[in-house]
C-alpha cells in the first residue's frame, strides 16, 4: 500500500509520520507537498502535526486554502482514507473536512505529555485493529487542542458512533473529553494526540503503531 504524507510549510511531524510507514509499517510512503493538486495512486494520505504556516491567523486556517486540500477533500470524497494528526484534524476542521473546531486549552497553556486514550468505537478503518474501551499511552503536544462543537453536532457524532478516541483525563477541556471524530462516511479521521511518536519500539511504547495497521487492514479489505 502506498501513502501520501502532506507536507505543509512549517510541519513538522512529516518525517515521524514516513518512518511510521515505511520503517514500522513496511509500506510504501511520499511526501507530498502542499501546491501538489494530485493525489493519484495513493492508497491513503496524512496530515501530520506542526505549525502550519506557522499557525498564522489560528492553527490551520492557512493551510485550508493550498491547492493539495482540494485534492484532498476530492480523495475523502471518492472514499479515500485521510487521517488528520494534531494539526491535521485543525486542518481538516478548518477545510469543513470534519465538523467542529479545535480552540485554545483549557488554561490556554501549551500542553506537551504522554496521555491516555481510550479507544471509543472499532469501527472505523483507523481503530480495528483495537477493541472498544482499549486505553491507548499517546503523546500531545499542542496549544490549540481543545475540541468544541455545538450541541446538535456533539449529539450527532455520538448517535453515529462518531467518536474515535476520548482522553481518560481530559487535558486540554475539549467537550465530551473528545479527542479524536470520523466524518460521516467515516474514512477519514482527525485526532490531537500523535500516533507516529509511539510507533516504533525504540519510542516509549508502541500503542500508536495500532492505528497504523489498521489502516493497513482496511486498506487490504478494500483491495480484495
Amino acid at each position: 500500500m502506498k501513502f501520501g504524507v502532506v507536507v505543509f510549510p512549517g510541519s513538522n511531524c512529516d518525517h515521524d509520520a514516513y518512518y511510521a510507514v515505511t520503517r514500522n509499517l513496511g509500506h510504501q510512503a511520499d511526501f507530498v507537498w502542499h501546491d501538489s493538486e494530485n493525489l493519484n495512486g495513493f492508497d491513503a494520505v496524512i496530515l501530520p502535526g506542526g505549525f502550519s504556516y506557522g499557525d498564522h491567523l489560528r492553527c490551520g486556517a492557512v493551510a485550508r486554502f493550498s491547492p493539495v486540500m482540494r485534492a484532498v477533500k476530492k480523495f475523502a470524497d471518492g472514499g479515500g482514507l485521510v487521517a488528520g494528526f494534531c494539526n491535521g484534524f485543525q486542518i481538516l476542521t478548518e477545510a469543513h473536512i470534519l465538523p467542529g473546531a479545535l480552540i485554545r486549552n483549557k488554561g490556554l497553556r501549551y500542553i506537551c505529555k504522554t496521555i491516555e486514550l481510550e479507544t471509543a468505537t472499532t469501527n472505523s478503518p483507523f481503530t480495528n485493529a483495537l477493541s472498544k474501551g482499549q486505553v491507548l499511552r499517546v503523546p500531545i503536544a499542542h496549544g490549540e487542542g481543545c475540541y468544541t462543537a455545538d450541541e446538535a453536532t456533539l449529539d450527532q457524532l455520538e448517535a453515529e458512533d462518531r467518536v474515535v478516541f476520548r482522553y481518560k483525563d481530559n487535558p486540554n477541556g475539549s467537550m465530551r473529553s473528545i479527542a479524536g471524530i470520523l466524518s460521516a462516511g467515516r474514512n477519514v479521521m482527525g485526532m490531537m494526540p500523535h500516533p507516529e511518536r509511539v510507533a516504533d519500539p525504540l519510542m516509549p511504547g508502541t500503542d500508536g503503531l495500532q492505528v497504523f495497521q489498521s489502516m493497513l487492514t482496511a486498506l487490504a479489505a478494500n483491495s480484495r
